[in-house]
């Protein structure tokens, strides 16, 4: 996983591509990687759906190998809905594959100047790059079934839907499952409509032929490899939690501590959410002939993924994650799982980024478009996506752009894009992260509920300002180095409360690349990323202005604590003062 494949969608009369060495990007993959290059080739200012953007994708540095939990994928980009540095992280089985073609990132520049839309295919014999415009107009599902059809059952692809076609603002990319669904996405920021832009509808990937990347210490990598998946099915979070009830496990638990988003973040507390939770969503899963346990790629040993079926046992969707379940029910009022997993399938078919979408989805019920509650009405909003209505685009462009078009004076977003599924007044650390992320407001940036709620790697009092910045700081700085590694950021739970689960990770690290790592080499890493990013987001004119809540997060305080958001702005100015 020594080169890098890059494709220029705007070379001449067709698009061509070569394969170089990694050279200044050494050393780095998944999230540092994509970061680095945006950041060395890309121009800050530059309009994120112009040819100067780049799109880069990039598996860990441990994907493709034996190690448990190492499929996930990177994508970078200059994003369309932040106008800042943008990683957006993916399960699924293109991480693995790409590895083990030898690739490290596969970058698509430029811009073609006709109008066709093209599909990339890679295996072990190159590269081809081919136009097929009949794929346009497709969702990502009947998309991917053609692509099997014609090259077979075992390939994965990543791909995009009509939201991407049409560039909007919440499109996502998608990468199929072990069961070939285009059901795990890359869906913050907006990247979908960057591939959109660069014509690239498909990326069919088939490494038939290529062997798993083999560490230069074997025996070394296995002991380690071993202890890390002790670490993670000891670990009540990651051994219990989450393969039982999956992400969805959080419902019930953040609701109880009035941390839960309801009717576009006026309460705390939303009276349904014991309809879908975890724990009722898991049972309907388990009673239908879905699967409440399921990894989305192989090596996965958490499994918190699933399979959710209708009552007649027909497949709907992947089973919905926490942040989709709330961003659909109680942010809209909806206590109908049926229906919010009905709209996950949509949205993944679509190719919208199911968080960006679900608070569209309220912010057009706060403006009295439909009303809060009817989920037939919000379903019939995603079809105006899909059919690309003056309507449709309003909503797929994300949660700001609906705010302003509908006149509302509170939208919850950071640097444009949508705050996620814990409120920051009754969960301050992760409000935090929110902030000052050079994501945008984003949850798995800095996961404090890990420790504000769950009591992972301690327990900093959710309610109070104190040693929230300090602990939104050192969680950005080891996700950031987690990113890197092709690791799940589920990890981190073990990692933060058995020490011989880190050290593990370390020595896989180690005997892989036949280096030396040390704990203080990871978090050297960690600050490189983010300083790297900052600085991009500092040249794209963000200031320390923009490291801030919305304003009514310090004015209106949330039941059922009755709390307002009160960490203070200098200290909000201190996170990143390493």
């Amino acid at each position: 996983m020594e080169k890098i494949l890059r494709i220029n969608m705007g070379a001449g009369e067709s698009p061509t591509f070569q394969v170089s060495p990694l050279g200044e990007f050494a050393g780095l993959g998944g999230r540092g990687l994509t970061s680095a290059v945006i950041a060395a080739e890309v121009p800050p200012t530059c309009h994120p759906l112009s040819a100067e953007n780049k799109l880069v994708i990039a598996p860990g540095l441990l994907s493709g190998t034996m190690a448990a939990m190492s499929g996930r994928l990177s994508i970078g980009c200059k994003s369309p809905l932040t106008g800042g540095i943008k990683e957006s992280n993916a399960g699924g089985q293109p991480a693995q594959v790409l590895a083990r073609l030898g690739y490290a990132a596969v970058v698509l520049e430029g811009k073609p100047k006709r109008d066709d839309l093209f599909r990339i295919i890679i295996n072990k014999d190159g590269v081809k790059i081919e136009v097929d415009n009949s794929l346009k107009g497709l969702g990502n599902y009947a998309a991917v079934e053609r692509m099997r059809k014609e090259f077979g059952d075992h390939i994965v692809c990543i791909s995009i839907g009509q939201a991407g076609e049409m560039r909007l603002t919440a499109s996502s990319i998608a990468c199929t499952d072990m069961e070939g669904r285009p059901a795990r996405h890359a869906g913050r920021g907006g990247p979908g409509a960057v591939m959109g832009s660069k014509c690239v509808k498909m990326i069919v990937l088939d490494d038939t032929g290529m062997s798993t990347r083999q560490p230069r210490d074997p025996e070394k990598f296995r002991a380690a490899n071993k202890i890390f998946i002790e670490g993670l099915r000891k670990h009540a979070v990651t051994g219990e939690a989450l393969p039982a009830y999956g992400t969805n496990v959080l419902t019930n638990i953040l609701n109880e501590a009035g941390g839960y988003p309801t009717y576009n973040f006026k309460e705390g507390r939303f009276a349904g959410a014991s309809k879908i939770s975890g724990e009722t969503m898991a049972s309907l899963e388990a009673a239908r002939g879905g699967m409440a346990t399921h990894g989305c790629h192989r090596g996965c040993v958490i499994r918190c993924s699933g399979i959710y079926n209708d009552k007649d046992g027909h497949f709907v969707s992947k089973q919905p994650e926490y942040e989709t379940v709330w961003s659909h029910g109680g942010h809209c009022g909806i206590d109908d799982i049926d229906k919010i997993a009905r709209m996950d399938f949509i949205e993944d078919d679509i190719g919208l980024d199911t968080i960006e979408t679900g608070v569209a989805l309220g912010l057009a019920m706060e403006a009295g478009l439909v009303k809060y509650g009817d989920a037939d009405a919000a379903i019939d909003l995603l079809k105006e996506i899909e059919k690309g209505t003056p309507l449709g685009r309003i909503i797929g462009s994300g949660a700001a752009v609906t705010g302003r078009v509908f006149g509302l004076d509170r939208v919850p977003v950071v640097k444009g894009q949508a705050i996620p599924a814990y409120d920051p007044r009754a969960v301050k650390g992760l409000g935090v992260t929110y902030a000052t992320s050079t994501m945008g407001a984003d949850h798995t940036a800095g996961y404090a509920t890990a420790t504000n709620i769950l009591k992972v790697g301690g327990f900093v009092d959710p309610l109070k300002p104190e040693g929230q910045v300090e602990l939104s700081r050192n969680l950005q700085i080891a996700t950031a180095a987690i990113d890197s590694t092709g690791m799940c950021v589920f990890v981190a739970f073990a990692l933060m409360d058995i020490p011989e689960t880190f050290t593990a990770l370390i020595d896989m690290l180690n005997s892989l690349y036949g280096i030396d790592l040390t704990p203080d080499n990871v978090v050297e890493l960690g600050q490189k990323i983010l300083k790297i990013e900052r600085d991009f987001n500092a040249k794209a004119g963000f200031t320390k202005e923009h490291d801030r809540l919305p304003a009514f997060f310090k004015a209106q305080a949330v039941p059922p604590h009755n709390v307002t958001f009160d960490v203070p702005d200098e200290e909000l100015d201190k996170v990143f003062n390493f």
